[in-house]
C-alpha cells in the first residue's frame, strides 16, 4: 500500500469517525430504543467493566442506564490494516468528552469503538467505555 493510499484511508477513517460518533451519541442520548442497530449481532460492549455480548442484550443494558447527555471533546480514528482484518474495511475510533447522567455532575469519559463496514452502514464490533475517575491507591 502506497503512502497516498494510506493517507486516503486515514482521511476516510476520520470522516467516518465524525459521522458515526454524531449518530452514536445522538442515538444513546435521545433514541436508545434504536441503539442495537449500530452494533453487529455479535457485537461486544464493555461499559465501565461490565461486559455485554450481542446487539439485543447491549440494547437492554443501555436502555437501563440513567438518561445521558454526552459532549464530545476529542475524536481520533485510524484504519486497521487490511491484512489484520482479511480486507474488511474496519476502523478504530477513539472518543472522549463529558457525560452527564440525569441531574448529576458531568463526568469525563473515554470510549473506543472498532467499527466495520456492512454494506453502506457502519456496525460496532467492539465498544469500550470508561468513566474517568481519579486513580486512588
Amino acid at each position: 500500500m502506497s503512502n497516498m493510499e494510506i493517507k486516503a484511508k486515514i482521511d476516510q477513517a476520520c470522516r467516518v469517525a465524525e459521522d458515526f460518533t454524531k449518530l452514536y451519541y445522538d442515538t444513546i442520548d435521545k433514541r436508545r430504543h434504536l441503539i442495537s442497530r449500530l452494533y453487529l449481532e455479535t457485537g461486544l460492549l464493555s461499559w465501565n467493566g461490565n461486559g455485554v455480548k450481542g446487539h439485543e442484550d447491549i440494547q437492554k443494558f443501555i436502555i437501563d442506564l440513567p438518561t445521558s447527555d454526552h459532549t464530545l471533546v476529542t475524536l481520533d480514528a485510524q484504519p486497521i490494516l487490511d491484512s489484520a482484518v482479511s480486507g474488511q474495511l474496519t476502523f478504530i475510533i477513539q472518543a472522549s468528552g463529558t457525560v452527564k447522567y440525569q441531574d448529576k455532575t458531568p463526568k469525563t469519559f473515554q470510549q473506543n469503538f472498532v467499527v466495520t463496514a456492512q454494506g453502506d452502514k457502519w456496525k460496532i464490533v467492539s465498544d469500550c467505555l470508561r468513566i474517568q475517575e481519579p486513580f486512588s491507591k
